[in-house]
């Protein structure tokens, strides 16, 4: 038996399916140095990416033989510099896959970079909607625009509350837009969706990084956080039969990006400030430095639901709505 989820490079090269059985096999030592993004189950054994992105039933970053952690994942990447590292990370993951395009800097980035086919979805008019058309005509990538309805993320939220961890308003929304773009996706024949999840845990993007009393630890907290998260996206992303790969929770990345000092990541009201310098020499200046709001809100899925909570008599109570989803579906 062997199963693998994801994929594999060794020192940066890919691995094919053949190449990661034969060194589980003839050179299980070097199972410790794999990158990527993966869960690896063979007949006495599983492993898991460093940073746990693919879910399995093993710890992040460990390996296991008859039931016994026996090891660690931890790739070598070198000392890239934060620009190096990305081109890298995204060379490794180009080769296959759709980019969930939202127009901002994160997406626009690997869009750029990647230049594979993208696809953007938001409620009619929305925020996302428009900003990835811009981004799409300015860089000259092909992207689909999916335009979703309140019925869409009614749907969705039905099918996202029963696989998702803590299915709060916002895990929840965040969840149904990662619904809309995994199943078109997977519909049309993708299994894997490259997203920029993590840019703003790494390089400062939330707003509340701009009234932070300590950076520095709220970075920390949050970066602590991205396994979580990742739990939830793919989780969505599996009820289509797609997975979400994420170039800037690559290894590289993550080592690039944690050596620049919480203060440089803010800078006089500016977010994301070296992501910004890295990416205006790749796409124009205007979507470099140009902010966006989060998905759940930029999509419009956040205020349908709320629409959505108040039809259905949760006025004050976008909570109770969704937990309603919850009792029908586990009966609870």
């Amino acid at each position: 038996m062997f199963e693998l989820k994801g994929w594999v490079e060794h020192a940066g090269c890919k691995l094919s399916d053949v190449e990661v059985r034969e060194i589980i096999v003839h050179h299980f030592e070097l199972v410790g140095e794999f990158g990527g993004e993966f869960y690896i189950r063979s007949i006495d054994c599983c492993a898991r990416d460093h940073f746990g992105i693919i879910t399995g039933d093993c710890l992040p970053g460990t390996i296991m033989k008859s039931g016994e952690v026996v090891g660690q994942i931890t790739p070598g990447s070198g000392g890239l510099e934060l620009e190096a590292a990305i081109i890298e990370s995204v060379r490794l993951r180009n080769d296959e896959g759709v980019i969930a395009l939202s127009g901002g800097v994160d997406s626009a980035l690997i869009a750029a970079l990647a230049r594979r086919p993208c696809v953007a979805v938001g409620i009619e008019g929305s925020h996302d909607l428009n900003r990835a058309r811009i981004a799409a005509d300015a860089i000259g990538l092909s992207c689909e625009y999916v335009t979703i309805t309140k019925k869409d993320i009614e749907e969705g939220i039905s099918a996202v509350v029963p696989v998702i961890p803590s299915p709060d308003p916002v895990n929840t929304a965040i969840a149904v837009t990662m619904h809309c773009i995994t199943k078109w996706a997977g519909e049309n024949g993708y299994e894997r969706v490259l997203a920029g999840q993590g840019a703003d845990e790494l390089f400062g993007g939330y707003s509340r990084y701009l009234t932070a009393t300590d950076l520095e630890a709220d970075l920390e907290a949050d970066f602590i956080g991205l396994p979580r998260q990742a739990e939830r996206d793919q989780a969505v992303a599996a009820l289509h039969g797609t997975y979400i790969s994420m170039p800037y929770l690559d290894i590289r990345v993550v080592r690039a990006a944690r050596q620049i000092p919480a203060h440089e990541k803010v800078v006089d009201g500016v977010r994301k400030r070296p992501l910004r310098l890295v990416a205006e020499r790749h796409i124009p200046a205007g979507i470099a430095w140009q902010d966006k709001k989060a998905m759940q809100y930029g999509s419009g899925v956040w205020r349908t639901i709320r629409e959505l909570a108040r039809h259905n008599g949760y006025k004050r109570s976008v909570q109770g709505y969704i937990n309603q989803f919850g009792v029908r579906d586990h009966g609870i």
